[in-house]
């Protein structure tokens, strides 16, 4: 789902809780004019359950998008690390290979870096040529290690080369999880059952208190739109493109 959708969502939900705080607002003072002493009757059980479970609700996603924000920065620094850490390894190989391998290795975290700058227009196959150069990378790796008597290239350029493949997949697979829709449609059903018992809490006005409503709908929908901007880091207010700027200065290191 993209921002787009995100946000067209919101505007019906932002526009249906507006609708039902005012049916509800009508609905309590028919109410009232039926049954005017109970009206309220049994009405603050109810309410304090739908209200308590939309907090919790929004307690949870929120705190779920949150750790999954920093869970991806903190994969973008470990995936530099990694990468930085695989190159400097070069070092070891036999120096006729050299050349060929740190050039792949700048073109791959060119690639890299690319893919997530254009992430919301990616194919699969920015994904798969990422992939593609980290067999071709193994491979002459493997061969370089295997020319060499001394076993340290073995040792210590295959597992980085391990752990910064392993990081790739661990940054491509973040990008997939995130709460089960029927967690946004409780949330909406919430609020929108919220906004209904809030409209008729205010039945004992003549007008209804727009600024009330407002507050209400904007304050509730404001907080969703926070919660789904943190579950799409590349496409909202809420980004860690920047911090892909660790990526760019491992490349701009790799001379």
């Amino acid at each position: 789902m993209n921002t787009t959708t995100v946000s067209l969502l919101l505007i019906a939900l932002f526009f249906g809780m507006v609708l039902c705080l005012e049916i509800g607002r009508r609905l309590g003072r028919k109410k009232i004019r039926q049954d005017p002493e109970g009206a309220r009757a049994g009405v603050g059980t109810v309410e304090g359950v739908v209200f308590a479970l939309l907090g919790l609700i929004i307690a949870f996603t929120f705190s779920g998008a949150a750790g999954r924000f920093d869970t991806r920065r903190a994969l973008v620094l470990e995936e530099a690390n990694d990468i930085g850490t695989a190159y400097l390894r070069v070092d070891l190989v036999p120096p006729a290979i050299q050349p060929e391998l740190r050039s792949l290795f700048r073109l791959y975290v060119d690639k890299r870096i690319e893919a997530y700058r254009r992430l919301d227009e990616s194919t699969p196959a920015d994904f798969s040529e990422c992939s593609a150069l980290q067999s071709r990378i193994w491979d002459l790796a493997v061969r370089a290690c295997q020319a060499q008597a001394s076993p340290a290239p073995a040792t210590l350029l295959l597992p980085a080369l391990n752990d910064m493949f392993d990081i790739s997949t661990s940054r491509t697979a973040a990008l997939k999880v995130h709460p089960p829709l029927v967690v946004f449609v409780m949330l909406g059903a919430l609020a929108l059952a919220a906004s209904l018992l809030a409209g008729f809490n205010m039945a004992s006005a003549n007008r209804p208190s727009w600024l009330h409503i407002m507050t209400f709908a904007i304050v509730t929908v404001g907080t969703i739109y926070m919660i789904c901007d943190l579950e799409l880091p590349r496409s909202g207010l809420i980004r860690v493109n920047e911090i892909d700027r660790l990526l760019v200065d491992v490349r701009e290191g790799m001379k």
